[in-house]
């Protein structure tokens, strides 16, 4: 008795294919976005899908080094690594090949990374990512222009009503710094902050001491940015912190001069993400339960330069997006003349040829029959 061969259609955990009509969806959406980008001067590079570890972790890359794949290159003997996220190699490319570009320098990418594990929510290992990257400037205009260009490539897909999301993941450690906290107890609060266990912070805030205390109530201020940025002005907050206070109020005041109907809540503690982010971080969310449509936000580029950038989740932003009407697909019969396939085509149709007498419309998908003369006729119709 011998075991049955391996499924054909397995694939591994987090792995999957995408198919028609979707793949060609997703496809679309993409360009659609990279044409905003384009549009507000961004222009594409698009980095390896491999790199030299050393390279590729290096800088903001070390923030992905767990979930990096590697492998060894058979022809240099080097340890490569698969992409886990796109930013750490537009932050190479500029600091390498751009450096001599005048800053500040736009990038835009689009691709597949691939991560060692998904999570609970997100349990995809393979995922499409398009992006900017604004590099080399330190503004709060800056951190503006990236969250408000993400939010306009949404909305020429179709995604509306979204909600922006900042978040300052280096409040809580200027608090803590500040207080002196160190080893268990600095642990036991940042796995309590992260929790939102308000009850445990305030009891760990307590025995930390001020200004640890100020977690309490900044814990409490997460909601519509204006009643957070309130709270944090009232905040006794010692000079680092305020610093990174003042930051935000700055970088929401820039967001709503360009944006003004932008719903932005601020969560001053939340520091969940990649750590390599310095100032504002950045989630855009969807109507629903879509999940996060694009994550972003401030860090150094390599040389420690001032960067900025915002990474949109096509595969989510696939599920948000309202379905366009699909392409009709015109039944070419044997023998159609091939300029009437051209000028439907040109039309914006597309064209099935039939390739022998057992083709039919139907087998083939088509919704339109191209009959004499060249015009298409809808199924049923004829």
């Amino acid at each position: 008795m011998t075991d049955d061969p391996p499924n054909p259609a397995l694939l591994p955990a987090g792995l999957f294919d995408l198919l028609p009509p979707e793949a060609e969806r997703e496809a679309a959406l993409v360009e659609a976005m990279m044409g905003v980008f384009a549009l507000h001067g961004y222009e594409r590079v698009r980095p390896p899908l491999l790199e030299f570890e050393d390279s590729l972790l290096a800088g903001s890359g070390a923030a992905v080094a767990e979930q990096t794949f590697r492998l060894m290159d058979p022809v240099s003997q080097r340890m490569m690594g698969l992409r886990a996220d796109t930013t750490p190699q537009v932050a190479r490319i500029a600091a390498t090949r751009l450096a001599q570009v005048p800053r500040p320098l736009r990038l835009s990418y689009s691709g597949q990374v691939l991560r060692v594990r998904g999570t609970q929510l997100a349990p995809e290992r393979q995922m499409p990512q398009a992006g900017v990257e604004l590099i080399g400037a330190a503004s709060a205009a800056a951190d503006a222009e990236v969250a408000v260009v993400a939010v306009e490539a949404l909305a020429a897909v179709g995604v509306s009503g979204v909600s922006l999301d900042i978040t300052l993941p280096r409040m809580a450690p200027a608090l803590l710094d500040a207080a002196g906290v160190e080893g268990a107890l600095r642990g036991r609060l940042a796995r309590a902050l992260d929790g939102k266990d308000a009850a445990r912070v305030a009891a760990l805030a307590a025995e930390a001491g001020p200004p640890a205390v100020g977690l309490t109530a900044l814990l409490a201020a997460a909601g519509p940015a204006d009643g957070a940025l309130e709270a944090l002005a009232a905040a006794a907050l010692p000079p680092t912190a305020r610093a990174i206070a003042d930051n935000a109020a700055a970088v929401v005041e820039a967001i709503r001069a360009r944006a003004p109907g932008l719903r932005i809540t601020l969560d001053p503690v939340e520091f969940r993400g990649f750590r390599y982010h310095t100032g504002v971080a950045f989630t855009l969310y969807g109507e629903g339960r879509v999940g996060e449509l694009a994550r972003g936000g401030r860090y150094l580029s390599l040389g420690d330069e001032p960067a900025t950038g915002m990474t949109l989740y096509p595969d989510v932003v696939l599920r948000a997006a309202p379905e366009g009407a699909p392409r009709p697909r015109v039944f070419l019969p044997l023998g159609t003349a091939p300029e009437v396939g051209r000028r439907l085509r040109a039309r914006g149709f597309a064209t099935v040829a039939a390739l022998s007498a057992a083709d039919t419309p139907a087998a083939l998908r088509c919704t339109h029959v191209a009959r004499e003369g060249g015009e298409p006729v809808p199924l049923g119709k004829d």
